[in-house]
């Protein structure tokens, strides 16, 4: 690899074992490469004399945050840099006024909506990683999260951005003003682009009135159907849920076998809602509740203050580590028609029962969005191989419904190989022309999304 110039060893990691560490993210299976180099960047200055020395030699570059995704997009290249953006963490500016903040990439989501509610504002992308993951990161995946079904994903959220193109080349897209229609939506391009277009160093995002602390009803099913019927009678509500999560069978399984959180034996699914309308939480939940009691729940139970919503809400919080305890697994990301979703977790069930691989099914029941988890045995790579094809095959039950291979968490390297069967071979042909306009040497994250 071509060495680096002289202005930048100052954030360059020379330790091997910290370079390591930065080499690879949280998707299942990445190893970091032999040869590659990372540079911490602290300023604006840093991210330009990379990508300008970058372009110049041809050298890969993969701009990183805080390592928490899943779909292998910010795994280190051989012979690349890491360009990690951590460093730039600063909640520049929150304006009451314009219902706006501005920040840089490396600021958390949760210290973003810290940073909001001290001026009696609300980021609502709600990740589950929100306490780790940057909103950099969110912007490069175009994060959804847990409140989706009411307040939408990241990019409903970003107004405008400040990106490094490769050269060096800064420029600025979108607006700070309520309304702006002048010239194409360039923000909307970056956001979702997974670090392939240039790097983003400033997110303008707007911000809403701070919600009411939520309230919590529980429902849980013996039929599947019944949980289906539930989920529409929700999205037709008029006022829907802030939140609505769905738990299949075998994830409560999961959960029930780390701790007793209350769920019966033999449930196929459960309902965890909530309502954060300011003055209507307790009316909310309770209408809520008579609904999934019509739609056949077996069991519902609702609280009267967020003590309560809390300990109904303690069995999906214990979801991560109940599936971790599990055993070994790589936790996916397909989004249907919510009609579908049922019959998506049915077409899992049928797959698990054909192909013997462990499946369990859980996700954001209110946008469609199921986080597939497979389980294998990690000494017998046969095992891993059977997961991997069964999930291929959940792959193609979603794209036949009208889904998508993923909701959240992009496609990155280790999806890259579906994106053709959703798009096509014109659209993917169209997308690389249009990261070629932005980055002609193809230097940024080469090999990730556009197969």
């Amino acid at each position: 690899m071509t060495s680096f110039p002289d202005a930048l060893p100052a954030r360059t990691v020379t330790d091997p074992d910290v370079r390591a560490r930065y080499g690879v993210d949280e998707s299942l299976g990445a190893t970091a490469p032999e040869h590659f180099e990372v540079v911490r960047a602290r300023d604006l200055a840093d991210v330009v004399d990379v990508l300008r020395w970058a372009h110049e030699t041809g050298t890969p570059v993969v701009p990183q945050g805080a390592r928490s995704g899943l779909a292998g997009g910010s795994v280190a290249l051989e012979g690349g840099v890491v360009l990690n953006l951590e460093g730039l963490d600063t909640v520049v500016e929150v304006d009451p006024l314009e219902s706006l903040a501005v920040v840089q990439p490396g600021v958390l989501n949760a210290d973003l909506k810290v940073a909001a509610a001290a001026q009696g504002l609300f980021y609502p992308p709600d990740p589950a990683s929100s306490a780790f993951c940057t909103i950099g990161g969110n912007v490069a995946t175009n994060a959804g999260g847990l409140g989706c079904i009411k307040y939408g994903v990241t990019a409903d959220y970003v107004k405008g951005l400040q990106v490094v193109l490769p050269g060096g080349e800064v420029i600025r897209t979108g607006h700070r003003t309520a309304k702006g229609v002048a010239g194409l939506d360039l923000t909307g391009l970056f956001v979702g682009s997974e670090g392939t277009l240039g790097v983003v160093t400033e997110v303008t995002v707007k911000l809403q009135p701070a919600p009411e602390p939520a309230l919590t009803a529980l429902a849980v099913f013996e039929h599947l159907d019944a949980a289906s019927r539930g989920i529409v009678a929700l999205r037709l509500d008029r006022h829907r849920p802030s939140l609505v999560e769905l738990l299949d069978g075998p994830t409560i399984e999961a959960i029930q076998a780390i701790a007793d959180f209350g769920f019966p034996s033999g449930a196929e699914a459960a309902l965890v809602v909530q309502s954060d309308r300011a003055g209507h939480t307790a009316e909310d939940v309770l209408r809520y509740a008579a609904l999934l009691t019509d739609a056949g729940a077996i069991e519902v139970a609702v609280a009267d203050d967020p003590q309560e919503s809390d300990a109904l809400l303690a069995g999906r919080r214990a979801l991560h580590h109940a599936l971790e305890a599990k055993g070994p697994h790589f936790i996916e990301d397909v989004c249907v028609p919510v009609g579908l979703l049922t019959t998506l977790i049915a077409a899992g069930r049928d797959i698990s029962a054909r192909t013997g691989v462990e499946i369990t099914m859980s996700g954001h029941g209110g946008d469609g969005n199921l986080h597939p988890s497979l389980f294998f045995d990690a000494d017998d790579q046969h095992s891993r191989e059977r997961a991997e094809a069964a999930f291929g095959e959940l792959v193609a039950v979603a794209l036949a419904m009208g889904g998508t291979i993923t909701g959240e968490h992009g496609v990155g390297s280790l999806k890259a190989r579906w994106l053709r069967d959703e798009v096509g071979t014109a659209s993917i042909e169209r997308q690389r022309a249009i990261k070629a306009l932005f980055d002609p040497r193809g230097i940024l994250n080469p090999g990730r999304v556009y197969w």
